[in-house]
C-alpha cells in the first residue's frame, strides 16, 4: 500500500451543502437490507449517478442472478466479503477494502452473494455511461485492499478509489469522470479537498459526525447524504470526539435524457425496449445468459 504526506490545496470557493437527507433501510435482493440514497423518491437521478445503496448482507442472503445494460457498478466493500459471478466466466471475492468497478455496458448477468460468516457490509454506486459508450463490451477493474492507494496529513486519511486527493492518483480508468475519495478525519482534523467547479458532487456519511460546507452547517452523521452545491471544493471538520468517515463522490454530469427500467438504463424508450427484447431473446450481448446460472 503507498502512503505518502503531502501538502493539501486550498479551496476558494467552497461548496455549500445544498439538500441533505437521510437514507432509510429497504428490502432489496433475497434477504439483503440497503439504504438507498440516490435512485430513490426524494433523488431518482444526481448527474451522472443513478444508485447508490449502502448494503447489508447475511448468508444466505444476497442479490441473485441478475442482468445490467447502460451503466458501471462500483462495489467498495467495508466488512466480510461478497462472492462474485457472471455469465463471461468472471468470478472471485470481494472483500474488505476491495473495489469493483464494473462496466455493464452492452450487458451483463451476474450474481452477489454472502461469501463469508457474519455480515457482509459495502456500498454499490452506479454510475450512467453517456450513450456512445452504454453498448461496450463489459469490463472490470479491480483493486485489492492493499492495493488501494493511501494519503495522510494532518489528521486526514484518504482512500483514492478514483480521481485524485493528497497527492495520490488512482490507475482506475473512468468512462465517465468520476471522483471516489474514502476519507477518515481524526478529532479536529480540517479537510480541504478540490473538486472541478463542473462537476456534481455529494458526501455520504459512514462513521461518526461532520461538518460540511461551512463552520456554522449543522452537523451530519452516519447514514446521511449531503448533495454538495457550486464551488471549487468541499470543506470539512470533525468537531466531535470520534472518528469521522465520510465518502466524497464527484462526476461530470453528462446531460443526456435518462430512461430506466429496472436494471436497464438507456436514453430513449426505444433503446429501453430493445433492451427487453434482447434480454428475453438472449441477443446482442445477452446471449450467454441462455445456458447460465451461478453456481
Amino acid at each position: 500500500m503507498q502512503q505518502q504526506h503531502i501538502c493539501i490545496t486550498n479551496v476558494k470557493q467552497p461548496r455549500l451543502v445544498a439538500t441533505k437527507f437521510f437514507a432509510k433501510p429497504q428490502h432489496e435482493g433475497v434477504g439483503a437490507v440497503v439504504r438507498r440514497s440516490i435512485g430513490r423518491f426524494e433523488l431518482k437521478y444526481f448527474d451522472p449517478f443513478l444508485v447508490l445503496d449502502e448494503f447489508s448482507v447475511t448468508a444466505p442472503a444476497g442479490f441473485p442472478d441478475h442482468p445490467h445494460r447502460g451503466f458501471e457498478t462500483v462495489t467498495y466493500m467495508l466488512q466480510g466479503a461478497i462472492r462474485h459471478e457472471d455469465f463471461e466466466g468472471h468470478k472471485g471475492r470481494i472483500e474488505g477494502g476491495d473495489i469493483q468497478w464494473m462496466t455493464a455496458g452492452r450487458g451483463i448477468v451476474h450474481s452477489e452473494m454472502s461469501a463469508s460468516q457474519g455480515t457482509q457490509k459495502g456500498l454499490q454506486l452506479w454510475i450512467n455511461l453517456a450513450s456512445q459508450h452504454k453498448m461496450v463490451e463489459p469490463k472490470y477493474q479491480e483493486m485489492l485492499s492493499k492495493d488501494i492507494g493511501e494519503g495522510m496529513k494532518d489528521g486526514i486519511k484518504v482512500r483514492v478509489i478514483a480521481g485524485e486527493a493528497l497527492g495520490i492518483k488512482s490507475p482506475i480508468y473512468t468512462r465517465t469522470p468520476t471522483m471516489y475519495l474514502d476519507f477518515s478525519l481524526k478529532p479536529g482534523a480540517h479537510l480541504q479537498q478540490p473538486i472541478p467547479k463542473s462537476w456534481n458532487a455529494f458526501v455520504y456519511v459512514l462513521e461518526g459526525e461532520g461538518v460540511f460546507g461551512n463552520q456554522k452547517s449543522h452537523p451530519a452523521s452516519s447514514h446521511h447524504i449531503l448533495l454538495l452545491g457550486s464551488g471549487d471544493g468541499l470543506e470539512a471538520w470533525n468537531k466531535s470526539s470520534k472518528q469521522l468517515r465520510f465518502i466524497l463522490v464527484g462526476g461530470e454530469p453528462l446531460g443526456e435524457p435518462v430512461v430506466q427500467f429496472g436494471p436497464f438504463v438507456m436514453n430513449t424508450q426505444e433503446e429501453i425496449d430493445q433492451t427487453i427484447d434482447d434480454f428475453d431473446n438472449y441477443a446482442n450481448g445477452f446471449e450467454k445468459a441462455r445456458h447460465w446460472n451461478s453456481e
